[in-house]
């Protein structure tokens, strides 16, 4: 193989992203054998998967000043006989790589095998993404609002930007409904107050519905605190959403909107 140029860190880390994911990546014994197949140095065996593959392959590339080995890692883990039972796996993981390695110019091909492509394959790569997430979260009866974010241009960013623009959306939504200004947990205690409600999910005529009430409201001050404050204050390369946190957060923005379908202004 001729000598191939360096990846760029954000690269090379969306590399490992994918394939080190917690739900879909490789396992860390996986992680292991290939490593030891292509030569390379496990300087992290105990780091979480992504971090020790990403140790692993800047160590070399580092080391050697290619980019070779990271390339080699991919054919060698994206090999089709190993996916023969788990064709899923094999889709997943081509479509998270097609993204991550568009930036740098490559895409992996039906064989498994790292090809170079252009970087309008990067939307490409991201669409097929998108079109796999959204069939996902159809079959789950997911609110179309919802949906609106998981276009290509969101989910190129790994999911982070998608599911921070839900949750925002559903801070949109609030206002629109309630006519106020305000955002975060002063908005949600405001609309959705138990006392002096401005939308009313329910008659709140019983003490069950009040309940409910209030545990939407708490609900989605949970979601904000948890989701929306950190991936707004932190990079995606510090705050991670892989594909099954976004589907299962998605999943919890769907209730809260079907709940706002309902919801009438006091």
């Amino acid at each position: 193989m001729a000598h191939l140029p360096c990846f760029e860190s954000s690269h090379l880390e969306a590399v490992c992203r994918v394939l080190g994911d917690t739900a879909n990546g490789l396992s860390g014994t996986e992680i292991e054998y290939v490593l030891k197949e292509i030569g390379v140095n496990d300087p992290t065996p105990s780091m979480t998967k992504w971090k020790r593959l990403f140790n692993a392959l800047a160590e070399a590339q580092n080391k050697h000043q290619v980019g070779n080995h990271v390339v080699q890692f991919i054919n060698r883990a994206m090999s089709p006989a190993k996916y023969t039972s788990v064709p899923h796996l094999f889709a997943w993981r081509q479509d998270g790589l097609n993204v991550a390695l568009a930036f740098a110019g490559y895409g992996v091909n039906d064989k498994g095998q790292t090809v170079h492509t252009t970087r309008e394959s990067t939307v490409d790569g991201a669409r097929a993404r998108a079109k796999r997430l959204h069939s996902t979260l159809q079959q789950r009866g997911t609110h179309p609002e919802v949906l609106n974010y998981c276009r290509a241009e969101l989910l190129q960013e790994n999911y982070f930007h998608a599911v921070l623009e839900a949750v925002k959306g559903v801070a949109e939504r609030l206002r629109q409904l309630s006519g106020l200004g305000a955002d975060g947990a002063d908005l949600v205690n405001t609309v959705l107050s138990t006392k002096n409600p401005i939308i009313a999910i329910n008659s709140l005529k019983t003490e069950t519905e009040v309940s409910e009430q209030k545990g939407v409201a708490n609900l989605l001050v949970g979601v904000f605190g948890a989701i929306r404050n950190p991936a707004a204050h932190a990079p995606k390369i510090v705050w991670a959403m892989p594909e099954q946190d976004a589907v299962d957060v998605f999943g919890i923005l769907s209730y809260v909107h079907r709940k706002l379908d309902g919801a009438t202004k006091v």
